[in-house]
């Protein structure tokens, strides 16, 4: 099928795409710039210019094409401090997209990710068939799914705060990496033994491809391989990487050692993914979270 993606040309995008064209599908990427054009056309994809604020593109594109993958996200805008005004255009983006869709039956995978699901209040893993009624990136969520009644194929991806392989150069490991150079630690809150689930990029990539091809309609999907890892060995390992030691920091200078994470650290996420291996025969093959990060790409 020929298939419309936003974020097309980002960490997760720049391997869903390949995997969308080696398992046969035609593909069309959103691009805001001349270098994501490029990169998109030379692995072999058709490019649409625009943004997540170019709604009537949006409504276009996926109008045009068999499939829909949204991925595109404000980040920028996000760790900046404007979590509000990100969540509020992704809504927006997956509203337009979702208004060329209504009753057609195609597919639209969308994005979330699990730690909203520690806003839950859980004290086990978290699943595929915990839901909230709304918040921060639930709302885009929730609309996602609830378009299953009104004639979509709609399906979420929740992806794990830390998605890794040599692909991932802004998210959550690169950027604890970079302030544990700063400061001359690695930093972990108290004990460290909260969990964070973790999954290679290549694995998510083959994961939105299958929920394109095959999730049922109203489908919530975990992309997670490590079901949770203590933050104190994601400390541990970039400190013995770059050779500084992995410290407990005192609430106080949480702030000063992670920035804008300074909320995220602490949380405690283990999250499950047994449905989503069962519904799509799905199966995370390539190395956990604490080996990919030992193989030394994070650290070249």
């Amino acid at each position: 099928m020929r298939v419309f993606v936003t974020g097309a040309s980002g960490h997760i995008g720049s391997a869903v795409v390949p995997e969308l064209l080696q398992g046969g599908h035609g593909v069309t990427g959103l691009a805001r710039s001349d270098a994501s054009a490029a990169a998109l056309t030379a692995q072999g994809a058709a490019v649409q210019r625009g943004d997540l604020d170019d709604l009537d593109g949006l409504r276009e594109a996926a109008s045009a094409a068999d499939g829909v993958i949204h991925l595109a996200f404000k980040h920028d805008a996000m760790q900046a401090g404007d979590l509000e005004g990100a969540a509020n255009a992704d809504l927006a983006a997956v509203e337009a997209l979702a208004e060329s869709l209504v009753g057609t039956d195609k597919p639209l995978v969308g994005t979330s990710g699990t730690l909203l699901l520690a806003m839950a209040g859980l004290t086990r893993a978290g699943t595929e068939e915990d839901t909230m009624p709304g918040g921060y990136r639930i709302d885009a969520e929730n609309l996602v799914i609830g378009l299953a009644d009104r004639g979509v194929r709609s399906s979420v991806v929740r992806l794990p705060p830390t998605v890794h392989s040599d692909l991932d150069k802004h998210g959550f490991v690169p950027t604890l990496i970079a302030q544990a150079r700063a400061a001359g630690r690695a930093g972990y809150l108290g004990d460290g033994a909260n969990g964070w689930p973790a999954g290679h990029t290549l694995d998510a990539a083959r994961l939105y491809r299958l929920a394109l091809e095959n999730a049922p309609a109203g489908s919530r999907l975990h992309a997670v391989g490590d079901e949770g890892v203590p933050f104190r060995e994601i400390a541990e390992a970039i400190g013995r990487n770059l050779g500084v030691p992995a410290a407990s920091i005192p609430p106080e200078e949480a702030e000063s050692q992670f920035g804008f994470l300074a909320m995220f650290v602490g949380v405690d996420n283990p999250t499950s993914s047994t449905r989503t291996r069962q519904l799509l025969d799905w199966e995370p093959t390539r190395p956990g979270l604490i080996a990919d990060m030992d193989e030394g790409h994070y650290f070249a």
